[in-house]
C-alpha cells in the first residue's frame, strides 16, 4: 500500500512540476510576445522549452520533443474554442497531453528500479534450495544478483517496447 501511494504522490508532483512549468513558460511567452494566446511558431518553441526544462528538472531518462508537424496537429486537437491559437488554459492541457507518455515511461523505469531489487532478493531466497541452480544462486553476493535480476527485466521492457 505503501509503495502504491508513494507512486501517485510521485505522479503529482511530476504533474505539478510540468504545470508550474508550462505556466512560467506561457506567462514568458506572453510577456515577449505581448498577446494573451499563442500562435504555432510560438507554440512549438514552447514545447522545446518545456522539454528542455523537463530534461532539466526531472532526474532520468532523456525526452526528445515531438517535430514541429505533431505539435501542429496537437495544436489543431488542443484548440477547443477553434480562434486557431492556444490560450493557457489550453496551453495547460497540451502540454499535459504532451507529456503524459514521458509519464509512463518515468513511472515504469521507477517501479522497476524498485521493484526488480526487491523480487530478486525474494527469488533469490527461493532459488536457493533448487538443485543444480541453488548452488550457483548462493555463491552469488545480492547485489550482484539483484543487478543481473534488475537489468534482465529492464532488457526485457525495452525489447516488450520495440517489439510489443
Amino acid at each position: 500500500m505503501g509503495q502504491v501511494l508513494d507512486r501517485l504522490q510521485g505522479k503529482q508532483w511530476r504533474r505539478k512540476q510540468i504545470k508550474r512549468i508550462s505556466e512560467k513558460l506561457f506567462e514568458q511567452f506572453r510577456n515577449d510576445r505581448r498577446t494573451d494566446n499563442l500562435k504555432i511558431n510560438d507554440l512549438y518553441i514552447g514545447v522545446l522549452l518545456v522539454y528542455n526544462d523537463i530534461n532539466k528538472h526531472l532526474s532520468g531518462q532523456h525526452f526528445d520533443p515531438p517535430s514541429k508537424d505533431h505539435v501542429r496537429e496537437m495544436m489543431k486537437e488542443s484548440d477547443f474554442n477553434l480562434d486557431g491559437e492556444i490560450d493557457r488554459e489550453e496551453f495547460a492541457k497540451f502540454i499535459e497531453h504532451l507529456t503524459a507518455d514521458n509519464l509512463v515511461v518515468l513511472d515504469q523505469l521507477i517501479l522497476t528500479l524498485v521493484a526488480a531489487p526487491a523480487v530478486a532478493m525474494a527469488t533469490k531466497r527461493v532459488t536457493e534450495g533448487v538443485p543444480g541452480i541453488g548452488k550457483v544462486v548462493q555463491r552469488l553476493p545480492d547485489s550482484v544478483y539483484a543487478s543481473l535480476v534488475t537489468l534482465t527485466v529492464v532488457l526485457f521492457q525495452q525489447a516488450h517496447q520495440e517489439f510489443g
